[in-house]
């Protein structure tokens, strides 16, 4: 005998989350829940209310910004839970306007159907260092950007440096320039200082 599933389709954003719900064998039916919150109480909540004795829950929702807290949150209550990769999630041609509701119903019927490709889901520590590659990436983008003003600002000036950049003697020829006015001193001043702190930010995140 076919256990009673209901399959769970969630439109996860940062405050609330839309739910929609599709009965195992009811190929037709799929009801909007309503919204709740996005907080970890809602969600045990919801699961509790919606998963009496007997019947399973099969949960979705998309890999986003959100990340997978819900998803182990309802793995770790015995439920569960996948999160789908969004460039495999069909979509309807004309298809363009795109409601939370509407989202979470087409989840709902797309895990009912098997037709989710799930991500993989790495467990907290892995997920940590994913977040500490991610800022020092963002620390070298910075670093990046704070160069730029000051080789534009020294090109502009008629300053431009024709050996190697980054070195401890680039670095000894720019604390040398002089310049006829107060104001191009604070800018270069500013622009050193601007890189020394990005490459500050960037060598800690790297130890």
């Amino acid at each position: 005998m076919e256990q009673a599933t209901t399959f769970i389709g969630l439109d996860v954003h940062k405050e609330t989350i839309a739910v929609a719900l599709a009965e195992v064998g009811q190929r037709g039916r799929v009801r909007e829940y309503g919204k709740i919150a996005h907080r970890p109480a809602a969600v045990t909540a919801l699961a509790a209310k919606l998963a009496p004795t007997g019947r399973a829950l099969q949960s979705c929702y998309e890999a986003g910004p959100c990340g997978y807290g819900i998803q182990r949150q309802l793995t770790l209550a015995g439920n569960g839970c996948v999160v789908a990769a969004p460039s495999s999630i069909p979509r309807k041609p004309g298809g363009r306007i795109k409601t939370d509701r509407r989202d979470a119903v087409n989840l709902a019927k797309l895990r009912r159907a098997g037709e989710l490709t799930p991500v993989w889901v790495p467990d907290p520590q892995h997920e940590a260092m994913r977040d500490l590659v991610r800022a020092r990436q963002a620390a070298v983008r910075a670093l990046r950007q704070a160069r730029q003003p000051l080789s534009g600002f020294l090109l502009r000036q008629g300053r431009p440096y024709h050996r190697p950049a980054r070195t401890l003697m680039h670095r000894r020829w720019l604390a040398g320039l002089r310049f006829e006015h107060a104001a191009h001193h604070i800018v270069l001043e500013d622009g050193i200082a601007a890189v020394k702190a990005a490459m500050s930010r960037r060598d800690r995140l790297e130890a």
